[in-house]
């Protein structure tokens, strides 16, 4: 059992970040453009932009503490979990030490996607953003993580932050053997 020092720098360093009462902000050293944090339609906050962001374009990196697959478990506890997988056995937890790309909001029909290189992500624009338009990201979740609701609005929303299954029907490689 811990004891009760070790009990309170957990619930201070890992539970307490990204909580209902923590502000949200954007570190600019991450941003190639002006982003803004503000109450999002889909989901608490939202990650806006300040200025149009043309195609193709870094828009921002997803920072946080590195860390490995046992705490990544461990932290699931939090309310709000803002982990990225960048590999087999490797996270980043943007709840401590983000840059703000945790405010980055499901989506299925997404206006970012991440390009992920030697441990680090760099979400890309993948067309054109208008200014005040939140900025979206597929989670495409999967894995051992519950299936969630997404509450997107797209016309195409899937309804679940999952990645969407093939139809077998339409798809040949689909079909069981």
């Amino acid at each position: 059992m811990a004891d009760g020092a070790e009990l309170t720098a957990f619930v201070r360093e890992v539970v307490l970040p990204g909580s209902a009462g923590t502000r949200p902000r954007v570190n600019p050293e991450a941003c190639r453009f002006r982003l803004r944090t503000a109450r999002s339609p889909i989901h608490r906050w939202g990650l806006f932009a300040a200025e149009a962001i043309p195609a193709r374009r870094r828009v921002i990196e997803y920072t946080g503490q590195h860390i490995g697959p046992r705490e990544a478990l461990r932290r699931n506890i939090r309310p709000q979990i803002y982990l990225f997988r960048t590999g087999a056995r490797r996270y980043i937890d943007g709840a401590i030490g983000g840059s703000g790309a945790q405010y980055v909001n499901h989506g299925c029909q997404p206006n970012l996607t991440a390009r992920i290189r030697k441990g680090r992500v760099m979400l890309v624009s993948l067309r054109r953003i208008e200014r005040g338009e939140e900025l979206l990201y597929d989670y495409r979740l999967g894995g051992g993580i519950d299936d969630l609701p997404c509450r997107c609005g797209a016309p195409s929303c899937r309804g679940t932050m999952r990645p969407a299954r093939p139809d077998p029907r339409e798809d040949p490689a689909a079909r069981k053997p």
